[in-house]
């Protein structure tokens, strides 16, 4: 089979690393935001499709066979295109999401549908912040009277907080790193999205050891599609796929 995986995440370098192993023809995609993203087994692209219609276009004229959306949790943009061009062109579509993260006996979580009410959320909460949502969408913090560390894999753009200090890196992260950074600047609240996971999960033990609070930023909404939650479930869906019956 020929098979498109989209996404950069650490599910879908598995994957693909699994599925080149089998003899399957592999194309990840990657959206091309990080700098020096670490490189999946197999056909690599990098950019975009040009939208819905474009996809549907690639996938066509490249002769996929079915495609498995490893995205973000939060990159919702090529959830939809991939939901639309999938419909359109008659591609089986699998969404490979890992769970959630879930609050912990001694958690302090406030839950947030976005990063904007998330800012709103802070000037109550604490005045230093350590902010791990990523380099996407910093504006809306830019207007808090408050001190950030904002960390992200790649220099974020402008406008920024006022009062900051960028910390370039990538993890995995282990929770006494966690806990010594937290106290070395001060922390009072921790900011994240619910990226699921255990690569960037220590800082939410670190912060229960230091009882700070954790804002957490709800998951967007994905269309309704086939899912599964690890890379086993999703090579036995392409398995089914390969046999020509539902997974």
């Amino acid at each position: 089979m020929k098979l498109l995986i989209l996404g950069g995440t650490g599910e879908a370098r598995d994957l693909a690393k699994e599925l080149v192993a089998r003899g399957e023809h592999v194309v990840s995609s990657l959206a091309g935001r990080v700098a020096r993203p670490k490189l999946p087994d197999g056909e690599v692209r990098v950019g975009g499709f040009g939208g819905p219609e474009g996809l549907a276009r690639w996938l066509t004229e490249n002769d996929v066979d079915a495609v498995i959306d490893a995205t973000h949790p939060f990159a919702e943009r090529i959830g939809a295109n991939a939901a639309e061009a999938a419909r359109a062109t008659g591609t089986p579509l699998l969404r490979l999401a890992r769970p959630g993260w879930t609050e912990q006996p001694g958690d302090s979580w406030h839950w947030a549908d976005d990063l904007g009410h998330a800012a709103r959320l802070l000037p109550v909460l604490g005045e230093r912040v350590f902010l791990t949502s990523g380099r996407q969408g910093l504006a809306v913090f830019a207007g808090l009277d408050l001190w950030f560390l904002i960390r992200c894999v790649d220099p974020p753009e402008a406008p920024l907080p006022r009062h900051h200090e960028v910390l370039l890196d990538r993890g995995p992260y282990t929770v006494d790193g966690e806990r010594a950074l937290m106290e070395r600047h001060g922390v009072e609240v921790l900011v994240t999205k619910d990226s699921g996971g255990a690569m960037t999960a220590a800082k939410l033990t670190a912060a229960r050891g230091l009882g700070l609070p954790v804002v957490v930023v709800r998951r967007p909404q994905r269309p309704e599609t086939a899912s599964v939650t690890t890379v086993q479930d999703a090579v036995r869906w392409i398995g089914a796929q390969e046999k020509g019956s539902p997974a």
